[in-house]
Parts: structure tokens; sequence; C-alpha cells
């Protein structure tokens, strides 16, 4: 059969009776309606299967790289509960040198002392109010001495090297006037530790105690 036959008799095919056609024919129709069937399930089954799998793996990927930086997390966390100890006893250290209700006193005379010591003449010492903050209070104390330069040097530096903290701000030197020698003005800064019952509740929520 050539091809112009096989034209002829699919012109002529009645597809009420498939029973008359020829054994190729029906062939040929059985390969396209497999093929019909298996692009259909292709389409409606293995593709929808296939997205599934993509969307998963995607989801793996994630899952993975979560996983990874948890990991990372665990394995860093004997390093951060050393480093949260180091803080701790730092921090414990520091607030020992924040003097108690008890010892402001003996720190102002320490820093009346340093004053003598360095040979400094005393013109004001004069405790301002204190500064409360979240656990410290600041005490302000305005002090005006004067000396020579070296000798503000050195009460500067005694005044630094105390146990305490204690921070010497807003200085200023000029000279003292006819008399000679230099006037420094100072704020000289202690600070001591707030009591529990002296120390504001934490914050609620929306920025109410």
């Amino acid at each position: 059969m050539n091809l112009r036959q096989a034209f002829e008799e699919l012109q002529n095919l009645d597809p009420k009776n498939p029973g008359a056609w020829g054994d190729w024919i029906y062939w040929f129709f059985c390969a396209l309606a497999a093929l019909v069937i298996l692009v259909a399930g292709w389409y409606f089954v293995i593709s929808s299967t296939l997205d599934d799998l993509h969307r998963e793996q995607r989801k793996e990927g994630s899952l993975k790289s979560e996983f990874e930086s948890k990991q990372k997390k665990v394995a860093a966390l004997d390093a951060y509960k050393t480093q949260l100890s180091q803080m701790q006893h730092d921090f414990g250290d520091m607030l020992k040198q924040l003097p108690s209700r008890s010892e402001v006193a003996n720190l102002l005379n320490d820093i009346s002392q340093a004053r003598v010591a360095a040979g400094l003449d005393e013109e004001l010492f004069q405790p301002l109010s204190e500064q409360p903050k979240d656990f410290y209070a600041i005490i302000p104390n305005r002090i005006v001495v004067t000396g020579s330069y070296s000798q503000m040097g050195r009460f500067v530096s005694t005044v630094a090297a105390l146990p305490r903290i204690v921070t010497v701000d807003d200085v200023e030197i000029k000279p003292a006037g006819p008399g000679g020698g230099l006037r420094m003005s100072a704020l000289a800064k202690t600070y001591r530790y707030l009591d529990a019952s002296e120390q504001a509740p934490p914050k609620k929520p929306g920025g109410r105690r």
C-alpha cells in the first residue's frame, strides 16, 4: 500500500463501523489513543508529582541549612557558657568597685586626702544631688582647688588610683590670679550601688512600671 492509497482509505473511513477498518488503521488509532493517554497521564499525574518533588527538595535544602545553623550554635554553646560566666565574674568585680551608701562618706574623705597629699588648696568641695540610674547612682562633687600644674596632676592620678571608681570630668584650669599658680575646677564623680529597695521596678510591656 502506497501513501496515496492509505490517504484514500482514511478519507473513506467509517467512524461508526470500526470493524471495517484496515489493520494498520486500527493499530494506528490504538497507538494514537495510547499516546494521548500517556501525555494526559504525564500532565495530570507525573507533572504534579515532579512539582511536589521539587518543592520537597527545596524544603529539604531549607531544613538542612536550618539544621546546620542550629548545630553550629549547639557546638558553640560551651563557649557561650564560658563567656557568660566570665562576663558575670567581670560584672561582679565592677560592682565591688561601687561603694555602698555607708562607704560614700569615706570615699569623699579619700578624695579630700588626695587633695591634701598633692599640696593643693581647697576653695570649694560641694556635693551635688545624686543621679540614680538602673542599678547605681552617680554622686557628683564640684571641686575648686589651687596650686601648681604638677600638684594638680598628682591629685588626679591619686584619685584615679583609688580602689573605688571615681572619675574627674569637666576639668577647667585657669590662672589663679595675682598671687600666681593655677585654679582648677572639676566635677569629681563617684558611684554607688543601689540597694534592691532603691532600684526602680522593671518596666512592664507598654512602657509602664
